[in-house]
């Protein structure tokens, strides 16, 4: 048995720094990142991508970073690496905070704090053994850049009450899906999100806290947060748990808190070479920049960028490959690793990305997005998407405003996928449909 087939396979895992997962290629780990990254830290993070793994280095929908190409040998050398430059999290129940955070003259509530704090009460409850990998928590400080589009089992968002901060306290879903459970104090937050997980985890690790809500309601929640809840009554509420309307997309620049700049740019379907990372953050450390953050929606925010250099910054980006504009078409072509990266995959979807970003951009207007999914398991994007190609082992399949394990309304070849794509968009687009 080789390195890669001795770490258990199992359907719904997180490939964490402690807990590499199997690929195609080799091993793949995800780190969290906290805060800001030094410039120089993050060029180690490459280099270490590069020397452990095969530089190949991923963003995440949630914000995550991943590493891939690592063997059984290289990965706790690279996780060693890591704990040494002090940018991620320990291994355990995700907590997600707004990309700006304490940084952001709009916000609310500063999630930073919240969530270090959050992460060390779910760590001494000892729950993440208890729970499924990817079980998670959202604290939105109510900043320009939310978090409304991130699916959560626990969701915390920060509002104005009578002048206080308080917490909107959500539960199986995002911004627009998930059920809201109440107004809890940011000092119970801990405790709050304990008892709930606690309450998810008596179902067992296979259960999320979608599915109780689905089939037996809150209940259980409600009585587990039986000691924090308020009752919001009459109060004065500045925003609400769906999120206020006015969210700022996080490709583009942001003033921030000191004056300075922090300048969103995407990774075209989600990932980069170390070395081309490695050219990025000499131009952010001319444009006199700081560090890097990590965004949802497979993005970097290059933090404190003067005000004289940010446009020559941005266009170097731009000659790097990397996506500086909100309406690039490549951000609304969701791409999994594709084969021969993934064992599971039947096409080379990542591969196939650029072609189909640039036959479709026309039908990429912004409202619809196309998945391409190497497999039936639609790992990249659950989600429903306006058209989705699954691959299948000689050819292709099409689904019409659904997800990968969906029915398809046709099924062509491979190669002829592409062109496939680009009929069905000029065939909407002319018709005027709306999907």
């Amino acid at each position: 048995m080789t390195a890669a087939a001795a770490i258990t396979r199992r359907r719904g895992a997180c490939p964490g720094l402690s807990s590499p997962m199997p690929t195609g290629d080799g091993l793949l780990v995800r780190l969290q990142p906290v805060g800001t990254i030094r410039l120089d830290a993050f060029a180690d993070l490459c280099d270490a991508a590069r020397r452990h793994g095969n530089g190949i280095i991923e963003i995440t929908a949630r914000g995550s970073i991943q590493a891939r190409g690592l063997t059984a040998a290289s990965a706790p050398r690279f996780a060693d690496t890591v704990a040494a430059l002090k940018i991620a999290a320990a291994d355990g129940i995700a907590v997600v905070c707004n990309a700006l955070a304490g940084l952001d003259p709009e916000e609310i509530l500063d999630a930073t704090a919240l969530a270090l704090d959050l992460r060390e009460a779910l760590m001494k409850a000892s729950l993440a053994a208890r729970l499924g990998a990817k079980v998670s928590v959202v604290i939105d400080g109510g900043g320009a850049l939310g978090l409304d589009a991130i699916a959560a089992d626990i969701r915390m968002r920060a509002d104005l009450i009578d002048g206080a901060v308080r917490l909107r306290l959500g539960i199986g879903g995002d911004g627009a899906s998930a059920v809201e459970l109440g107004i809890i104090d940011p000092a119970d937050a801990g405790d709050a999100a304990v008892r709930l997980l606690q309450a998810v985890a008596q179902h067992g690790r296979e259960t999320r806290a979608r599915d109780i809500v689905a089939n037996k309601g809150v209940a259980a929640f409600h009585v587990a947060l039986a000691d924090f809840l308020q009752s919001p009554g009459d109060h004065e509420i500045r925003s609400c748990l769906h999120g206020s309307g006015r969210r700022a997309d996080p490709i583009g620049m942001h003033r921030l808190r000191n004056g300075a700049l922090a300048c969103g740019i995407g990774l075209a379907f989600g990932h980069a070479d170390a070395a081309t990372l490695r050219a990025l953050i000499e131009s952010a450390a001319a444009a006199m920049a700081v560090g890097i953050r990590v965004a949802p929606s497979r993005a970097l925010m290059v933090i404190g960028l003067s005000h004289a250099a940010h446009s020559s910054f941005v266009a170097a980006a731009e000659r790097l490959g990397f996506i500086v504009r909100a309406d690039d078409p490549r951000r609304r072509v969701v791409a999994c690793a594709g084969a021969p990266i993934c064992a599971s995959a039947h096409i080379a979807a990542r591969a196939i990305a650029p072609l189909i970003a640039e036959r479709s951009g026309s039908f990429l207007d912004g409202s619809r997005t196309i998945h391409i999914s190497g497999c039936a398991k639609g790992c990249a994007h659950p989600a429903a998407a306006a058209l989705t190609a699954v691959g299948m082992p000689n050819s292709c399949a099409l689904v019409a405003n659904g997800t990968a394990r969906d029915t398809p309304f046709a099924t062509v070849a491979t190669d002829a996928m592409p062109a496939a794509i680009a009929r069905y968009g000029a065939a909407q687009k002319s018709e005027g449909r709306h999907v």
